[in-house]
């Protein structure tokens, strides 16, 4: 197949994955369930049950759900997302939510009881729910992705099933190579991903200005900028770290996602804005340096899932690495030895959970990205053989899949068991 043909494939798949959120994506999928089975119910629950996998508990445990005053945790993000959500934003469900509604979500907790079950699965992203009211319920089932419904009941009676849905409703991500995606980069007309990219460039800076200007978290963005010397590096690293400095911790303003993460979406895309404003670098060339950042992350995360023991912003921070070798004038060359490099040295970095700490591993992750573009720029690099790498890019990343998708299974399960029983 030529690229020609997978053109409109690109262009799709950077529409599909960034979209925009509000919080830490997975509490927010919760609560976009809540809202949704709510619709079905038709009436106040008196009761309720979430049964999610281990991913899912690992995920929410932790983490600020914004609009909430601070609550944590699974039943609060259904609680909002049941009392006061609106599911017609997917993502932004909680976006609508004003401060004189913050108390229903406590007055729900309190009026209706929650039942949290550990759901055993193999599929790593499932969340489903049951309300009741009386008589009646309302069941609704979210696998894979963030918003992919598999399943709705009312009363028993299903109104909807299809298992497949995912697979139906998104384009095929196999199409996406190293090669092709500079291609692509340098062919596109950016009229085409200009909306696209713009939203991303100006939500997800603003939460990084956020996180920067005001106190959030362990504040590792301010951390950078007040103990080493302002460089555009440390500028890059400090910009993405406090964009999750704030998110992480209930800022509430939204930011555009890849990959299903918000974390992914910053870590991608903000340290190739920050090169290109600093050197003052044209929106042309950063518009196509993005599309390089952006579809380096979505291809690196296709062979790994959406959610595992591997630390999704280790690819963000690849990613990103891979667009400012672009915006500075690298090609398929520079830029395959940049991602080889680059998944040499952090590879297998653990998830344990959305939360405050995330912010310090989007500053490795992103160090890591540009030190791989800096060793190639001085004649530096891994080679095939040296442990996990391939000869050939497309052999690194499928090594980097295998050991995140298969060989980090039971790293994930024993992370899981260790933050449960806290």
């Amino acid at each position: 197949m030529s690229f020609n043909a997978n053109y409109d494939k690109y262009v799709a798949i950077l529409g599909e994955e960034l979209i925009p959120a509000m919080g830490c994506t997975e509490p927010a999928a919760i609560a976009y369930a809540g809202a949704k089975a709510r619709e079905i119910l038709g009436c106040e629950p008196t009761s309720a049950k979430i049964s999610v996998s281990g991913n899912i508990i690992k995920n929410v445990k932790s983490v600020v759900v914004p609009h909430t005053g601070g609550m944590r945790g699974i039943e609060n993000a259904l609680a909002a997302g049941v009392s006061v959500g609106d599911s017609s934003v997917g993502l932004q469900v909680l976006s609508g939510i004003k401060h004189e509604q913050i108390p229903q979500i406590a007055e729900f907790c309190k009026n209706c009881k929650i039942e949290l079950e550990h759901r055993q699965t193999s599929c790593v992203f499932d969340i489903a729910v049951t309300l009741y009211c009386g008589e009646h319920s309302a069941y609704i089932r979210i696998k894979d992705k963030h918003t992919n419904i598999v399943e709705l009941r009312r009363d028993g009676e299903i109104l909807f099933k299809n298992e497949d849905n995912a697979k139906q409703t998104q384009t095929d991500r196999t199409c996406l190579s190293v090669e092709e995606i500079v291609e692509f980069a340098d062919c596109v007309n950016v009229d085409d991903v200009r909306d696209i990219l713009d939203r991303q460039i100006s939500y997800n800076m603003a939460i990084a200005e956020e996180g920067i200007k005001n106190n959030w978290g362990a504040n590792i963005g301010k951390v950078f900028l007040t103990s080493y010397p302002n460089d555009i590096k440390i500028k890059a690293k400090a910009y993405a770290a406090a964009g999750s400095d704030a998110r992480m911790n209930g800022c509430e303003l939204p930011v555009i996602i890849n990959s299903g993460s918000g974390n992914q979406g910053m870590t991608t895309s903000i340290p190739v804005i920050v090169y290109a404003r600093e050197l003052g670098i044209d929106d042309d060339r950063l518009y196509r340096a993005l599309c390089v950042a952006n579809l380096v992350t979505i291809h690196l995360k296709s062979g790994i899932g959406t959610l595992s023991a591997y630390c999704g912003v280790v690819s963000a921070g690849a990613g990103a690495g891979c667009g400012i070798a672009y915006l500075l004038g690298g090609g398929y060359r520079e830029i395959g030895h940049t991602l080889v490099n680059a998944l040499a040295v952090d590879s297998g970095v653990i998830c344990d959970g959305a939360k405050a700490s995330c912010a310090a591993k989007i500053a490795i992750a992103v160090e890591s990205g540009i030190l791989g573009y800096e060793m190639y720029k001085q004649g530096n690099q891994f080679h095939g053989g040296d442990g996990i790498i391939k000869k050939g890019v497309e052999n690194t990343i499928s090594n980097v899949s295998r050991l995140a998708r298969d060989g980090m299974k039971e790293t994930d399960k024993e992370i899981i068991n260790i933050m449960i029983e806290e």
